[in-house]
């Protein structure tokens, strides 16, 4: 199992959330960008009160960025992609890759439902 740690900020009393990570490359077609734009909204709009109490995060990652290389092997990429990742106490404990943001792109409530529905199940762990 695949554990990586992460720096708290100083003082923060959190010790679980959620990392909602979009990943993506250098060259970007117009369904790439959809893909982010979908994926932010879905948790923008459904999630307020999480992201502003910080157990929810939302962060883009240009995997081809110095020093960002290491996310395509730690999360097994290939392409661009949505992951989610539960953090207790620093260290990740469990991710999903929302593999199927692909099939969904053609329908943007479904991608929205989908990418709702994973956020929800992770949050649950967060309590």
């Amino acid at each position: 199992m695949l554990v990586l740690v992460f720096a708290q900020a100083a003082g923060d009393t959190k010790t679980t959330q959620v990392i909602a990570y979009y990943f993506y490359g250098s060259m970007r077609c117009s369904t790439c960008h959809k893909l982010e734009q979908y994926s932010r909204e879905a948790i923008a709009n459904n999630f307020k009160g999480e992201l502003s109490s910080d157990r929810l995060v939302f962060k883009t990652v240009n995997v081809e960025e110095n020093g960002n290389e290491h996310y395509m092997k730690d999360y097994q990429l290939y392409t661009k992609s949505l992951v989610l990742s539960l953090v207790k106490e620093g260290k990740e404990i469990k991710w999903k890759n929302m593999d199927k943001i692909w099939e969904r792109v053609g329908n943007k409530q479904g991608f929205i439902d989908y990418v709702k529905s994973g956020v929800a199940d992770l949050l649950k762990e967060t309590k």
